[in-house]
């Protein structure tokens, strides 16, 4: 079942992390479903001569696994996101175990929305990735009298 947490229940400075390797069939089961069939991640001699030197996994598949922990983990399914950017500031390897950091950055109840922030890291504690997104929570139902 869907996790469902209303607004009221989130609180600025509540965090989740986890960890996940990206594997080849992550980059395949994204690529498939995207049509992002970009050379950099899909074609070994291409990716082979750039500056990586070897096949990077799509950044929008990293940054959706955020957006899924936040979901799942933090927040639940009832905000609807309306803003999202994502900085990808280091190369995802196949094969890479990632540490995913997500929190809740700041709450604004006039407008029912929650600013949450994210970094992801690799093994050697880079980071890959940094994220920020804006959701926006529906208003109660009112009590029927």
């Amino acid at each position: 079942m869907y996790d469902i947490k209303p607004f009221d229940s989130l609180s600025v400075g509540d965090e989740v992390s986890i960890c996940k390797t990206i594997t080849e069939a992550d980059g395949a089961m994204y690529i498939a479903a995207t049509g992002d069939f970009g050379p950099v991640h899909v074609d070994e001699g291409y990716a082979g001569k750039t500056r990586f030197g070897q096949r990077l996994a799509p950044g929008i598949l990293v940054a959706g696994i955020c957006t899924s922990v936040l979901t799942a983990e933090l927040v639940g399914t009832l905000g609807v996101s309306i803003e999202d950017r994502f900085w990808f500031t280091g190369p995802v390897f196949y094969g890479d175990t990632l540490r995913f950091r997500i929190w809740i950055d700041a709450m604004q109840p006039d407008t029912r929305t929650a600013v949450w922030k994210a970094s992801a890291t690799n093994e050697e504690g880079n980071e890959v990735l940094k994220a920020e997104a804006t959701l926006k929570f529906p208003r109660p139902k009112p009590v029927a009298a």
